[in-house]
């Protein structure tokens, strides 16, 4: 005979088992290897309702260095490294805390230009009922947060597509909250990235905006996503960078590759070039279908 109190025992045990877990609420089985297709799914969808749900039919997508900091950062840390070296001038970590100082000083004009570039481009294209050319970084600090912030800066929505990583990235607080995401899958946030893209402005950056950068680039090289404008900041960067003459000497990319983008020192010659492609306006909506392949 079963005591009532063994019968609780048994049934708290079921209930307390994993097997017993709602399939969809099981945080466990979601981790699994046979679920992946099921996360990828799931990855690609929730983005996708929230930005159909806000509206946005286009977007420009601004890459660029997490290091890069605001002019009034760079400026504190240059103030606070000379007034260290001056008392210590012949120690070399403090000369070098001074040239990398004033190495930040001097890139803190991209943040400036990306903050402009994103407040020009929300103020002239972001309406109530249509949100065209919208924002869009990686979510984090540096030159992503400069643009978000060019967006908040006039009260405009911008995205940012965070990715999880070993040492967590922060999403920067100027992304718009309902547009802000979080991705595991840097195929799924890259495909993102694109999907409704109409323009990708890079500004220097390391190896993450250069494997961005170089993926549109090939896409669009080889027809895999209709041509659009590639708006590179800072011609001494990027031919230091990368030796486009060299490409084409040695035959790794034909002569009328290097027309696939365009080199800018500021944010209005970048919105020229993006108005220049667009005869003035952004593309019309049958033209901005989210769903079409990149």
């Amino acid at each position: 005979m079963i005591s009532e109190h063994e019968r609780d025992a048994l049934t708290a045990a079921i209930l307390e088992n994993p097997a017993y877990r709602l399939a969809y609420g099981d945080a466990d089985l979601m981790e699994e290897d046979d679920l992946r297709p099921l996360r990828l799914q799931m990855e690609l969808l929730k983005p996708e309702r929230a930005l159909r749900h806000q509206a946005i039919r286009s977007t420009v997508v601004v890459f660029g260095s997490a290091r890069i900091v605001s002019p009034e950062v760079a400026q504190t840390r240059l103030s606070e490294a000379l007034s260290h070296q001056s008392g210590n001038p012949s120690d070399v970590e403090a000369v070098k805390a001074v040239a990398d100082a004033d190495r930040q000083m001097r890139l803190s004009r991209y943040y400036t230009q990306a903050r402009r570039l994103a407040t020009l481009l929300s103020q002239q294209f972001q309406q109530k009922d249509r949100r065209d050319f919208v924002v869009v970084t990686g979510g984090g600090p540096g030159v992503m947060e400069a643009a978000n912030r060019g967006a908040f800066d006039v009260g405009a929505r911008s995205a940012g597509f965070n990715i999880t990583l070993p040492n967590e990235q922060k999403p920067n607080p100027f992304i718009t909250p309902d547009l802000a995401f979080r991705f595991h899958y840097f195929a799924l946030r890259k495909m993102h990235l694109l999907m409704r893209a109409k323009a990708l402005v890079a500004f220097p950056g390391g190896f993450g905006t250069l494997d961005e950068v170089f993926e549109v680039l090939t896409l669009v090289q080889t027809g895999k996503m209709p041509k659009l404008p590639i708006v590179l900041f800072g011609p001494e960067f990027w031919n230091r960078a990368i030796d486009f003459d060299f490409l084409v000497s040695e035959g790794m990319i034909a002569p009328q590759d290097r027309k696939l983008f365009t080199l800018v020192e500021t944010a209005e010659q970048a919105i020229s070039v993006l108005l220049d492609f667009y005869h003035g306006h952004p593309p019309e909506a049958q033209q901005n279908d989210p769903k079409g392949d990149t």
